[in-house]
């Protein structure tokens, strides 16, 4: 029976798939070059492939190569997760996590949200990525992160899901094109939907996604659309009266508006709201901690994120994330 590859190989592999170079990859792995080279063949040997192309200049990863690297960060990361499993055994809510996060969800939700999980756990240290959902779930598939925060409805396939909490949707256009003082507190008829450009983030957002069932009518009108990059960006051009767009509470509610003139108006009832959830990998060994974490953010949620609140036209929605 042929010896199995080593973790230590495995991560060769995976730092020169990363960084296309011997020395590059060595350092990335404290290790001599020499030393990095020698485990590489070693792991060519124990598998029978080449996992490399080598030339004085360059260094090719072979089809079979990239096919192992995948598997081979999700061994490292297991490996990994059942070290820190082990220290949790005797200190519970500890370790590393790696945490991805939207970037429409981040800076309205994290800064107090992290302060009060420090204090709740202060053995648990978080290291925050932040990406867009397609990105964040093809890390966490990986083995590059150990959980995501983001936005449901979203196809998740074979990873377990969390929900936090609901987050709706808000109607945002400039407050010249208020009919009347007080008018944000009624909710906006499709037609007025309809009668305005629609601005909306670039397609691979989860906000465009999000906003299209709401917006379809609008969608199908001859009215364009456009797409930005951020948030901000939209909450400027809106501002200038150069169309409107949907937002979340949490944003909202976090002080995006607070420098823009802008109306806020709410939707009908039955309009689409998003979920703030939790996202891992099924059957990791560190399950039942991003529970604890779940439960504790569902928890802080119910405590701190209040819904908008109508106010008159001439204020601004200020935040209420307490």
């Amino acid at each position: 029976m042929k010896p199995l590859p080593n973790l230590r190989h495995l991560r060769y592999l995976v730092a020169l798939h990363d960084q296309l170079s011997f020395s590059r990859a060595a350092e990335a792995c404290f290790v001599t070059q020499s030393t990095l080279s020698a485990g590489i063949r070693e792991l060519e040997n124990a598998l029978g492939i080449a996992v490399a192309e080598r030339s004085r200049h360059s260094v090719v990863i072979t089809p079979a190569g990239r096919s192992l690297v995948g598997r081979a960060r999700l061994l490292l990361q297991d490996a990994e997760s059942l070290m820190a499993m082990a220290l949790e055994e005797g200190k519970p809510m500890s370790g590393t996590i790696e945490l991805g996060v939207l970037p429409t969800i981040g800076p309205f939700l994290l800064p107090r949200l992290i302060r009060d999980i420090r204090q709740r756990f202060p053995h648990l240290r978080l290291r925050l990525r932040e990406d867009k959902t397609r990105d964040l779930l093809d890390r966490l598939t990986e083995g590059r992160l150990d959980l995501v925060l983001m936005a449901f409805p979203y196809e998740t396939g074979n990873l377990d899901t969390y929900p936090l909490f609901e987050d709706a949707y808000r109607y945002v256009c400039a407050s010249s094109l208020a009919p009347q003082p007080g008018i944000c507190a009624a909710p906006i008829p499709d037609r007025d939907i309809q009668s305005q450009d629609m601005l909306l983030l670039e397609p691979d957002h989860c906000l465009h996604r999000h906003a299209l069932p709401i917006l379809q009518r609008a969608a199908e009108s001859d009215h364009a659309c456009f797409a930005s990059t951020s948030l901000h960006t939209l909450v400027a051009m809106v501002s200038e009266g150069m169309g409107a767009t949907l937002l979340p509470d949490l944003a909202i509610n976090g002080g995006i508006l607070q420098s823009a003139d802008v109306l806020v108006r709410p939707l009908r009832q039955d309009a689409n709201a998003r979920t703030i959830g939790l996202c891992w990998r099924k059957g990791s060994p560190r399950t039942e901690m991003f529970q604890s974490l779940g439960q504790f953010m569902r928890e802080w949620a119910v405590q701190h994120i209040r819904p908008w609140v109508p106010v008159e036209r001439d204020n601004v929605p200020r935040k209420r994330i307490t």
